[in-house]
């Protein structure tokens, strides 16, 4: 359910990874359905168990426009809120802008919004500054990586008060009486404050499965100490095991197609950096 596995990266480059490792949270079969597709319901359940929130009109910024945050501004913008998006991204920030949203900097947008959401995965995206800045009731949730994205160290100081209201809600309390309400203290709402569908489930499972049995039947030297990506065969027969549950029938290629495509008729369809 994590973000990028950064660290094994970090390993493998300096040669101290003693092990072959499969990067699944890249996997398409991931990319798409626990972080697209799963957040974009999870989103909405955890806001509503937590806050009660009512969406429509609601100004929102969500920082990072990858797979969860697309989830998120989805099902933000069916139910009538008003989407910013913060983006470092280029590609992300534009696909944004096709979508309907207008990127902005935090700083531009900080003391308006109702709801702040953090999906980058990176670390201090939203700091005491921010903070400090947004109005009375203002709510900050995390929908990216670990409890990096809020700065909610900052938050405990002396001079602000710490109230809890109901399990995974606190309201932090500023001299002057302004509230912000932070959720999970920073940690993944989805996974805090909501329930992650049993479906999602077993793809992400099957697909940690998978690689683990390619791993250990892969022949010696196919894999070295180094990290991988999961072949593309296994993500689309991971796909394939999930089509009954929708009573989906795949049309097959001709031989004549196949050829001309340059294609096996039984895949793998996309090429291994397709995502």
């Amino acid at each position: 359910m994590g973000g990028r596995p950064t660290w094994l990266y970090q390993l493998s480059k300096a040669g101290k990874l003693c092990v072959p490792a499969m990067n699944v949270n890249d996997s398409v079969t991931k990319q798409k359905f626990d972080n697209l597709y799963c957040c974009r319901e999870s989103i909405l359940d955890g806001l509503k168990r937590t806050t009660d929130v009512m969406f429509g009109g609601k100004q929102v910024v969500v920082c990072g426009y990858g797979e969860v945050g697309k989830g998120c501004c989805a099902a933000l913008k069916a139910l009538g809120a008003i989407v910013y998006i913060t983006e470092i991204d280029p590609i992300c920030a534009l696909q944004a802008c096709m979508d309907g949203f207008r990127v902005v900097k935090l700083n531009e947008v900080i003391r308006q919004v109702d709801v702040v959401i953090t999906c980058t995965g990176n670390k201090n995206v939203v700091t005491r500054e921010h903070l400090d800045r947004m109005k009375n009731s203002c709510i900050v949730c995390n929908m990216g990586h670990s409890n990096t994205e809020i700065d909610v160290t900052s938050l405990r100081t002396p001079e602000l008060t710490w109230e809890r209201v109901r399990s995974q809600v606190d309201h932090v309390i500023w001299p002057d009486g302004k509230r912000v309400v932070l959720l999970a203290e920073g940690r993944l709402l989805n996974l805090s404050c909501s329930t992650v569908p049993t479906f999602v489930l077993s793809i992400t499972a099957t697909t940690q499965a998978l690689a683990l049995i390619e791993l250990y039947n892969a022949p010696e030297g196919r894999y070295k100490q180094d990290v991988y990506l999961l072949p593309k065969k296994m993500d689309e027969y991971v796909a394939s095991l999930h089509l009954p549950s929708f009573d989906a029938h795949l049309t097959e290629l001709t031989d004549d197609q196949a050829k001309y495509l340059g294609l096996n008729k039984n895949g793998p369809f996309k090429p291994n950096y397709y995502r």
